[in-house]
């Protein structure tokens, strides 16, 4: 298949089915359109990609996205966004030994112009942005294209250790490994890429005050393991009706918050004799925002809110699918469905088994500032036990 057919599928086949495009002006789609088009007839794979990613980053969702992972490569280190600041966490095995710490700039351009200039090719929230943007400092085509291009056919890192010491490591751009060893479909935050939960539920006693309930994802191929889960969870609040949680959703990029409902049921409904505490980051996204919004909604004043602002906003489209481009083996979601937890709106697209529980929520603002520890490491039982301890 062919780089413009890739074209012709996103114009024709997902654009018009995508409601989030409604609000895109028609010229500027146009133009994206037609850059798209002449990157693909020159048959520039990698500049075809960066074109696709700009044109599906013009609605401002972030479910709308070309996603890049399964069809470029990159040089073997990872980057992820913690807390402020972007840091280099971890590499391939031949590299073990570069240094870990903060990342400062690229080829000599300061990482804060770097998301400037990536700031078209990507979709949704700022914080989603600076979830999605750390393959591109691995990309060396990215980076020339954003004017940041390499020398002698090598790219420099400046890095900040954990001592303070800037050090400079640089790697030569033929060492590229497929960007998927490095880099998530679906960017959790975890030093490595193929994490994945142990469970979808874990409960942990922290103190006598109460209990951590983790819930790392909400997405469950099979229909049946997480509802069950669910269900333990709920059970275990109920036969602790005095005690508080802490419930941690960190990492969790979504999948069906209706499996989720009974948990919120029960919390509900003994909320005048306990507090909740939920701890969110910028790796939240999609269904586990909505989980945080319907638990303020039924909690009330019984709920805090720590850590960062999630991944995506209250009001955004969604539901849809993922199709993988044949030309240039690129995934691009798209979506279908219209969600507005801030007013409590829906529309035709929404589904009715959501618009059953849309709620007005306003805003989802952070009660209790936390940021990710730098090195990559969520803490556990040490942050869940000083949460309770300011909750009660």
């Amino acid at each position: 298949m062919s780089l413009e057919k890739d074209l012709e599928h996103i114009v024709e086949t997902i654009v018009p089915v995508d409601p989030s495009f409604r609000s895109v002006d028609p010229l500027h789609l146009r133009r994206c359109i037609d850059h798209a088009r002449h990157t693909a007839m020159t048959n520039c794979k990698e500049g075809f990609i960066l074109a696709a990613m700009r044109l599906l980053a013009l609605p401002g969702n972030g479910h709308t996205r070309l996603i890049p992972t399964a069809a470029i490569s990159v040089l073997p280190v990872r980057f992820v966004a913690l807390g402020h600041a972007v840091h280099l966490v971890g590499s391939s095995p031949k590299y073990a030994e570069i240094t870990k710490g903060e990342l400062r700039a690229v080829n000599g351009v300061p990482i804060s112009e770097l998301e400037a200039a990536a700031d078209a090719y990507l979709a949704g929230t700022t914080q989603r942005k600076r979830v999605v943007s750390p393959i591109l400092w691995a990309w060396p085509f990215a980076l020339a294209r954003l004017g940041v291009p390499s020398k002698d056919d090598k790219t420099e890192f400046q890095v900040q250790r954990v001592d303070g010491q800037i050090v400079d490591e640089v790697i030569s751009n033929t060492q590229l490994v497929p960007a998927s060893i490095v880099y998530p479909r679906n960017e959790h935050g975890h030093v490595d890429p193929d994490w994945t939960p142990d469970s979808y539920v874990q409960i942990s006693r922290v103190s006598d005050r109460g209990f951590s309930i983790s819930l790392p994802s909400f997405f469950d191929p099979s229909e049946s393991a997480l509802p069950a889960a669910i269900e333990q969870a709920a059970d275990h609040v109920r036969s602790h009706p005095k005690s508080s949680f802490v419930l941690d959703v960190r990492g969790n990029t979504g999948g069906n918050f209706l499996f989720i409902m009974p948990l919120i049921d029960v919390l509900a409904e003994n909320a005048k004799n306990r507090r909740v505490a939920v701890l969110v980051d910028k790796f939240t996204f999609s269904a586990a925002i909505v989980f945080v919004a319907i638990l303020k909604h039924r909690l009330a004043g019984q709920l805090t809110i720590h850590g960062e602002v999630m991944g995506d906003g209250l009001t955004f489209f969604a539901e849809g699918g993922l199709v993988t481009l044949p030309g240039c083996g690129a995934e691009v979601r798209y979506s279908t469905a219209f969600h507005d937890w801030a007013h409590g709106r829906t529309d035709k697209t929404t589904p009715p088994e959501i618009a059953n529980q849309i709620v007005p929520v306003g805003d989802l603002s952070i009660d209790r500032e936390w940021v990710e520890d730098p090195g990559g490491a969520r803490s556990g039982l040490a942050s869940y036990r000083k949460i309770l301890d300011d909750l009660n």
